[in-house]
């Protein structure tokens, strides 16, 4: 085999204590995902994924039956889950767990092959890389199933498939020389069917490059074989699914949710994308960053042992700052900033790196940091730095280890890189890798358990309380949301027919979820996201669907005021066809009048 492909060069399975230690690291990154559900849940976000499947499950199609402003896949996913295993809250937390863990492992495996040339070290360093992805895992912050660490799976699986169809591509004509990189090719399209910002923003960057890959090889006189079979993998499955959405949902219906509308609501401006990197102290911390770069410039010319410490001392800093900020300021949100900060600092350095390394790469360890860039900015249309990171730190540690490969990386023969006499970067890899590790292991451990990146939701009032329903097992969250949630269970089993309609208002809960009922209003949550109607709207088709009874949750763990806001307003344009007739603990319950009530309001006297 070429060894061109340094990136996607598969390591031979003979040293099983590696995988010892990646299984223990996914074992880890698993149980953090079972301690998380044993302490909060998000009601909010979670119930709009569940009470969706929900209804799919049930044969509503979306974007057809019901406005959906999300790519399908992880509706999908849990939709099959119902099927299969039933309206069970703690499969979830299987699934979440399972992922989390299967995406460390994954994660590992690509380190590895990033670093290939490191040699035996490349395991170790591999393996002290996935720490941090115990407390920073894609599910360990938001522990419920959700489309953004789906979709950072998807990306991990396809950068993998990427390296290793390189691999096999560039090997005699056999079946895995033609299926890994086909393989490869569809992987890269999966992702844009589970989160659409970030899925387009890795097919938009990987495509591209796969074209500028297949140029450098022609250039290099090296086989193009395995990207052009990645591109060819690509088109086949985007076509599969571009026809699959036409014969359930509708291309036109697909296109206006998930492209049109979702723009119209979650599209930042141009600032906000730019804003991370208008921070004063990312120009000290990149300062500090080049100082050490030229540190280790200069070792290359000397034989001077103290410059990779220094270098490793100038680089750490901007990536230990947020570690030894605990120690000065108690403030979670503070300490929160500055753990997110760190990631500006690497983008601007990796790509720094990445384009001044480029003709010293081989294979796709010449795009890989391109593509992740472009893919993480992907993902920060949606909610920016502070609230898009939470389930994408693999893709960052891929990064760093991409930049510390490139750093360290030596002079190249024609076969490949050969070390440089008396050279031995090693002693500036694992120091600088040691302590960015430990750094973002207390940093995102503290990150973790302060749940700051859920602070619109209230999780810390009241006592820890865990559900009694069957189809909530291994729910519990603090707070009384959960007993009055069953209270209103109780109350609509004993006294609202199956067969009528409901409308849940903020529709915070999972409600249809866990009394099977099937909805009749076509959107169950409301808010400006994904509800497309206004309150006159929402009125008249209440009316046309002849909803029965409303449900008005009056007290909600989602502390955003926009929310109560549209709830109230909501409200208060529904009493006209709807009385109370009941008050929960912390739910009103109204019933449709009697068309032939007059109202108060209409009485002239």
């Amino acid at each position: 085999m070429n060894q061109s492909d340094t990136a996607g060069a598969r390591i031979p399975d003979n040293r099983k204590h590696d995988w010892v230690a990646a299984s223990l690291l996914a074992l880890a990154a698993a149980a953090i995902v079972v301690w998380q559900n044993s302490r909060l849940a998000v009601l909010w976000d979670l119930s709009y994924i569940l009470e969706n499947a929900h209804r799919i499950a049930q044969g509503q199609i979306p974007y057809r039956d019901f406005p959906f402003p999300y790519a399908p896949l992880t509706f999908l996913i849990q939709a099959a889950l119902i099927k299969l295993g039933g309206r069970v809250f703690w499969h979830t937390t299987v699934y979440c767990a399972l992922l989390n863990g299967l995406a460390t492992v994954l994660t590992w495996r690509i380190l590895v092959n990033v670093l290939r040339d490191r040699g035996s070290r490349s395991r170790w360093l591999a393996i002290l890389l996935t720490l941090p992805l115990i407390p920073l895992g894609i599910y360990s912050i938001f522990p419920h199933p959700f489309y953004d660490p789906d979709c950072t799976f998807a990306i991990l699986l396809a950068i993998y498939l990427l390296q290793r169809g390189g691999c096999a591509g560039l090997q005699q004509a056999s079946w895995s020389s033609w299926l890994w990189p086909l393989l490869a090719g569809a992987a890269l399209v999966v992702p844009l069917f589970v989160k659409q910002n970030t899925g387009l923003a890795l097919i938009v960057s990987a495509i591209p490059a796969l074209v500028l890959l297949i140029a450098v090889q022609i250039a290099r006189r090296e086989s193009s074989r395995p990207y052009l079979l990645t591109i060819t993998g690509a088109a086949l499955a985007f076509g599969l699914g571009v026809l699959l959405i036409s014969f359930t949902a509708g291309l036109r219906n697909y296109w206006h949710w998930t492209i049109q509308f979702a723009a119209s609501r979650r599209t930042p401006a141009r600032a906000e994308m730019l804003g991370i990197y208008s921070d004063k102290i990312l120009i000290l911390w990149l300062a500090l960053v080049a100082l050490g770069t030229v540190g280790l410039w200069l070792y290359r010319r000397s034989d001077n042992r103290l410059l990779p410490a220094v270098s490793v001392l100038f680089m750490a800093t901007p990536f230990v700052w947020p570690a030894i900020y605990l120690l000065r300021d108690s403030d979670s949100s503070e300490r929160a900033d500055r753990l997110l900060n760190v990631w500006p600092v690497l983008i601007v350095f990796a790509a720094i790196v990445a384009i001044a390394r480029f003709k010293r790469r081989r294979g796709t360890a010449i795009v890989l940091p391109f593509i992740l860039i472009a893919t993480i900015h992907g993902a920060f249309m949606s909610q920016q730095l502070w609230g898009s990171t939470y389930a994408i730190w693999p893709l960052f540690m891929i990064l760093l280890a991409s930049t510390i490969a490139d750093l360290s990386r030596t002079r190249l023969t024609p076969t490949g890189p050969t070390p440089q006499s008396g050279k031995d970067f090693y002693w500036f890899q694992l120091p600088f890798t040691v302590l960015v590790v430990i750094s973002l292991l207390i940093s995102g451990s503290f990150y973790l358990k302060a749940h700051e990146r859920l602070d619109y939701a209230n999780l810390d009032d009241g006592d820890l309380q865990r559900s009694s329903l069957p189809q909530l097992k291994g729910m519990a969250t603090r707070g009384d949301w959960i007993p009055n949630f069953e209270e209103l269970v109780r109350y609509t089993d004993e006294h609202i027919p199956r067969e009528e309609g409901i409308l849940v208002l903020p529709g915070e809960d999972l409600f249809y979820f866990t009394t099977g009922r099937t909805p009749q209003f076509p959107v169950l949550l409301f808010d400006h996201t994904v509800n497309p109607y206004s309150p006159a709207e929402i009125l008249d088709m209440a009316r046309a669907r002849d909803i029965r009874w409303l449900i008005v949750k009056q007290e909600i763990q989602d502390e955003d005021e926009g929310i109560e806001k549209q709830r109230d307003e909501l409200t208060e344009l529904l009493e006209r066809d709807f009385e109370q007739v009941e008050s929960l603990s912390n739910y009103d319950i109204y019933h449709r009048r009697d068309p032939n009530q007059k109202d108060d309001d209409d009485d002239p006297n």
